[in-house]
């Protein structure tokens, strides 16, 4: 049976070029970026993403369409400001394409917020939200120190604000002085200060580096965008966390930024805060020496006062000769009645002590010589029965000791003896196995050689010559092919009883196979 196709016939090729995937993508992209080579778009930043590799992902939308952003790392680290969700912002780059998903991008070199309202919309959004944490509140801030011994200022090193401050500090009250080197604008700016503040704070007292007393974080005036990087959360938050009183000097009188509400103090400018960080020193030695000198003044009315009250006193006193009038009287009266008295208490001692004496007779003292020795006799007596009643019960117990001691020497004699025999029998044992030992492992290590070498002999070629098979060797190297063998100018063939060698044989030339030719050896 017949099939009949009933399909169409393909339409036949005309002139139009055929383009790979590759060819149409690279033809586009072409097309893109050399049509919007720089480009300004104004929108709404959307969803913002960034990766562990430091790019920035973030998309532009109106009302109606979305457009996908990227900046590269380098680009990130170079932008004054970074774009956030719901920031309305105008980009500045260059249009591409993503061939590996089909779609279109903008390669964003610069982002600037669409006008100074969206900075401040942005600004206000971040300050509610802090303030609702209680960063900003008057209670948890420290109040300044009236004399600090350092201070520390956090600023750029190169501009005129360090000058400003250090030159301050030398007019009122000369102090010593800490300078942490900080990019007081662009995008490292915010990290540098946080990182300074927590560095600050990490100083411990009493180390080879004094711990400030104050810090002060100073720049000069500027635009919104300028100072943008000390309204950031992380320099607010360090701000907020510090343990040292921290003032803010940043920017002029009228500007204002997140820090000043987190600093326990703000300045208006850094020359300001210099002032409020020391006292002045001629103004302190003046008080100091009014101070004194109304010391001086008060010390002179308080003695004076006291002297004239003494001398008031002085005057309502009797005089000298009526105060002593009376008791040298009673003096005398009693110097008189002193010597009656002294000659009765003599008199009174020498009765008694002759009453004292007339007993003191030497048959009274012969008696007590005799009471005492009868009683040291005694004592002597009683000491004797007692050493012998000691004596004797230690030696009962000593012959109890050796009693029971006999039997013990005798159980340790005869256990001694009976793990002599045991270790004797054991040694006796440990030496049969020891005599066997080496002829064993002798004779199966040689049994084990015997069957390495029956393996040996097995797996060796001698023993496939044995079953008819022979080594063809060329120039003396093993021959395993045809042409090899045809190359060689002597053959040698080895067989089960001996080698037979083949040779010399001509070279194959260009009369190989012809007439003159003596032909193959085999």
């Amino acid at each position: 049976m017949d099939l009949i196709d009933d399909s169409p016939s393909p339409t036949p090729p005309g002139n139009q070029p055929e383009y790979t995937v590759s060819e149409l993508s690279g033809a586009v992209k072409r097309v893109i970026e050399g049509e919007f080579g720089l480009v300004r778009v104004r929108g709404e930043v959307g969803r913002v993403s960034r990766p562990a590799s430091g790019h920035l992902y973030f998309d532009l939308k109106d009302d109606r369409s979305v457009i996908a952003a990227i900046s590269w790392k380098g680009q990130v680290g170079r932008m004054q400001v970074r774009p956030e969700e719901g920031m309305e912002v105008v980009a500045t780059g260059r249009m591409t394409t993503f061939p590996g998903q089909s779609k279109y991008q903008l390669i964003v070199d610069d982002v600037a917020p669409a006008g100074a309202g969206a900075l401040m919309a942005m600004l206000e959004k971040r300050k509610a939200a802090l303030a609702a944490e209680g960063l900003f509140e008057a209670a948890r801030k420290r109040r300044v120190p009236y004399l600090p011994t350092v201070i520390g200022v956090i600023t750029s090193p190169s501009g005129a604000v360090i000058r400003d401050i250090l030159h301050r500090l030398r007019d009122r009250f000369p102090r010593h002085v800490l300078i942490w080197p900080v990019a007081v604008q662009g995008q490292d700016c915010a990290a540098q200060v946080a990182a300074a503040i927590r560095g600050f704070n990490a100083i411990q007292p009493g180390g080879p580096i004094p711990r400030p007393d104050v810090l002060i974080v100073a720049r000069g005036g500027g635009s919104l965008e300028d100072l943008w990087g000390f309204n950031e959360e992380i320099v607010v938050r360090a701000a907020a966390a510090s343990d040292i009183p921290l003032i803010s000097a940043v920017g002029h009188e009228t500007d204002t930024t997140l820090i000043d509400h987190a600093a326990d103090l703000r300045a208006p400018t850094p020359t300001a805060a210099a002032e409020l960080a020391v006292p002045v020193r001629l103004e302190l030695l003046a008080t100091l020496d009014g101070l004194g000198a109304r010391l001086t003044r008060g010390m002179v009315q308080g003695l004076t006062g006291r002297a004239q009250r003494l001398r008031d006193l002085g005057r309502a006193l009797p005089r000298i000769e009526t105060l002593l009038a009376s008791p040298r009287q009673r003096l005398d009266a009693v110097s008189g009645r002193l010597v009656a008295a002294l000659g009765l208490a003599v008199a009174r001692k020498r009765g008694g002590f002759d009453r004292v004496a007339g007993r003191m007779q030497p048959g009274a003292l012969r008696a007590l010589v005799v009471r005492q020795r009868d009683l040291l006799t005694a004592c002597d007596t009683r000491m004797l029965r007692a050493v012998t009643v000691r004596q004797e019960r230690r030696g009962e117990r000593l012959t109890l000791l050796a009693a029971r001691l006999a039997p013990a020497l005798d159980r340790l004699v005869t256990d001694a003896a009976r793990r002599t025999a045991e270790g004797r029998t054991r040694l006796l044992a440990l030496s049969g196995r020891l005599d066997t030992a080496p002829q064993a492992r002798l004779t199966r290590l040689a049994d084990r050689l015997e069957a390495l070498d029956r393996t040996r002999q097995t797996l060796g070629y001698t023993q496939t010559l044995q079953r008819g098979y022979a080594v063809v060797r060329g120039d003396g190297a093993v021959v395993t092919g045809k042409a090899a063998a045809e190359r060689a100018a002597v053959l040698e063939v080895e067989f089960r009883d001996g080698r037979l060698t083949l040779g010399p044989r001509p070279r194959r030339g260009k009369a190989e196979g012809g007439a003159g030719s003596q032909g193959s050896l085999f």
